[in-house]
């Protein structure tokens, strides 16, 4: 009772004095390191600290200063667990945790870490370049969504059951996403969610029963997403040159809210014919007739997706559906200015840079290679520009897969699918970054900025 009132005169003559007490100092009352099972290259430190509104972690190699810094966690009932990313192989740390609050900081116990060795069958890679852009490449590889460093050193992994399928990528929700197969391709073989630490944390795929593609998809921050689905149906093409019961496939596109509900439907079977097809590809028993492969949104909110069978670019009225424009293929509507006949075939990772401004590579439409070309078009007039072209050299030709991505400054990181090779140019066209020898079939290459937040504030 006594140091009661001892401090209630205290408290009482500071305010009197108009001096008030300031924030009691965090103090940090323990913590701990677990290596993550799902990935030796990372760590989770948890924390509990007192009168802390966040807190980090720094760290080094054990013997030397703490020279690296996660970012600050937000504390939860004096809590928090901070992630690790990015950690070297077999290697031993010196950690401790920094509290922060009130504007003050205060340090924990050392901690140590050794971590694992990386996985036999995980695929190694080198890289150089002059001046590559900040940050990692995300690609999947064998049984493995994969991020590498500028020098080519796999700074993440997450292994799958039967590998993640061609495609695996980040979006700006912060997580991971692919669409894994499975054993038996009769299954639906949804899309999942990963987080940095490896966890799924949600699966999720078409309405209808519909079978979901693994090309492309956006995931948006309120947990909607679009997608592009398969949509088979029975035709008969005897009168086109085909065969009387030919099975046809379209690609649909939906929008589906995070609580599965269908917000938007577009089927090609609404909108498109059968003989915007090449008459060559519609003649056998399966008939592969727009093989939808990128989606990207315009600053409009209308859709542009890239059909490959097609060799064209539309974009789509999301209220209604309706077509507004065709590009390429046997429909296009555009002419092309300086770049003498249509300028892409069977293209793949078609975005848009800015407005009225599409990246793509060009697969199979230039007789000395596949390209990336950036074009800039006006829609009301019905012209396309070409205004830059990138290959590689020597060149190469991909038949199918590969992907583009606009980078800060008119860079551009160019993934050139079976054909083994991922570059980055700069404005000019020079090769400023790639991945040396044959990186094998790399579907799509997306660079991202940090592992703590992959894909946020990154371009798609």
């Amino acid at each position: 009772m006594a140091r009661a009132v001892v401090l209630l005169v205290a408290i009482g003559c500071s305010i009197d004095d108009g001096v008030r007490p300031g924030p009691p100092p965090p103090v940090v009352v323990a913590s701990a390191v677990t290596a993550n099972p799902d990935n030796v290259l990372a760590a989770v430190v948890t924390a509990r600290a007192r009168f802390a509104d966040s807190v980090a972690v720094g760290y080094g190699l054990a013997g030397a200063a703490l020279d690296s810094a996660t970012p600050a966690v937000t504390t939860l009932a004096d809590s928090a667990a901070v992630p690790l990313f990015g950690l070297a192989p077999e290697t031993r740390y010196m950690l401790r945790v920094v509290a922060y609050g009130g504007g003050q900081v205060a340090g924990g116990d050392t901690l140590t870490l050794t971590t694992g060795a990386l996985p036999a069958e995980l695929p190694r890679y080198v890289a150089s370049g002059s001046d590559p852009s900040p940050g990692y490449v995300v690609f999947a590889a064998a049984l493995y969504g994969l991020v590498i460093d500028n020098t080519g050193r796999v700074v993440w992994y997450h292994r799958f059951l039967n590998g993640p399928g061609l495609n695996f990528e980040a979006e700006p929700t912060g997580r991971y996403y692919a669409r894994p197969p499975t054993p038996d391709r009769t299954d639906l073989e949804p899309w999942v969610e990963i987080d940095p630490l490896g966890n799924v944390t949600r699966t999720f795929g078409c309405a209808g029963g519909l079978q979901p593609r693994f090309h492309d998809l956006i995931a948006e921050l309120d947990g909607s997403y679009w997608v592009m689905c398969d949509e088979m149906r029975t035709m008969d093409l005897s009168g086109l040159g085909g065969v009387a019961n030919a099975q046809v496939m379209g690609t649909v596109v939906q929008h589906i809210s995070s609580a599965g509900e269908l917000l938007f439907r577009w089927s090609p079977f609404d909108h498109f014919d059968i003989t915007d097809l090449d008459p060559a590809s519609r003649t056998g028993a399966n008939v592969n007739w727009t093989h939808g492969n990128s989606l990207d949104l315009d600053s409009d909110g209308n859709l542009i997706v890239s059909f490959r069978s097609l060799s064209e670019i539309t974009k789509i009225d999301t209220r209604t559906g309706a077509v507004l424009w065709r590009m390429g293929g046997l429909k296009n509507q555009f002419t092309f200015q300086d770049a003498g006949a249509l300028a892409f075939s069977f293209q793949h990772g078609v975005r848009l840079t800015a407005p009225d401004h599409l990246l793509l590579l060009d697969n199979l439409g230039d007789p000395s290679g596949s390209r990336a070309e950036r074009y800039e078009y006006d829609a009301p007039l019905r012209t396309a520009r070409q205004t830059g072209s990138y290959g590689s050299s020597p060149a190469v030709t991909a038949a199918l897969g590969g992907s583009t991505q606009d980078l800060p400054g008119g860079r551009t990181l160019v993934s050139f699918g079976p054909a083994g090779r991922v570059e980055e140019y700069d404005a000019s066209g020079q090769v400023v970054w790639r991945i040396e020898g044959n990186a094998g079939y790399v579907f799509r290459a997306q660079r991202i900025r940090s592992l703590y937040r992959p894909g946020v504030g990154s371009p798609r």
